[in-house]
């Protein structure tokens, strides 16, 4: 009869530590999806947070290339019949302002970006904490 109980627990036994073991193996393979999950996330964030940047740049660029043209025309301004370069030096001051807007506003949405997956990674510590514990 004694035997018959120990050959229980020991099934007992063996099936709880079958379901543990399965258990932390779920919750291992959900943990690496939610990382899987943060990370997509965070570098879809930093794509969006790039294309003002870029497109800032572009707008400097052009407003640069203006402000040359505007120069070459200031100095057709010291002959005094061409005027011209007030106008292409306000319109590459414009570019260019609105340019460093857009770069402005790229970067302070880069720095909203976390590259580290902080969700998963708190989940993870209070698993291994309850883990230790136990």
């Amino acid at each position: 009869m004694a035997s018959q109980v120990e050959s229980n627990s020991d099934v007992g036994v063996t099936t709880l530590i079958s379901g543990i073991a399965q258990d932390a193996k779920e919750l291992f393979v959900e943990q690496m999806l939610l990382f899987k999950v943060e990370i997509k996330n965070d570098l879809r964030r930093a794509a969006l947070a790039l294309v003002p940047v870029v497109a800032g740049m572009f707008v400097m660029f052009i407003g640069l290339i203006l402000l040359g043209i505007g120069s070459a025309y200031f100095l057709a301004w010291l002959l005094p019949e061409m005027p011209f370069w007030v106008g292409f030096a306000l319109a590459g001051t414009g570019a260019i302002l609105v340019g460093a807007a857009l770069v402005l506003w790229g970067k302070s949405a880069l720095a909203n970006v976390n590259p580290t997956p902080d969700t998963a990674l708190k989940g993870l510590k209070e698993n291994f904490q309850w883990k230790t514990k136990n």
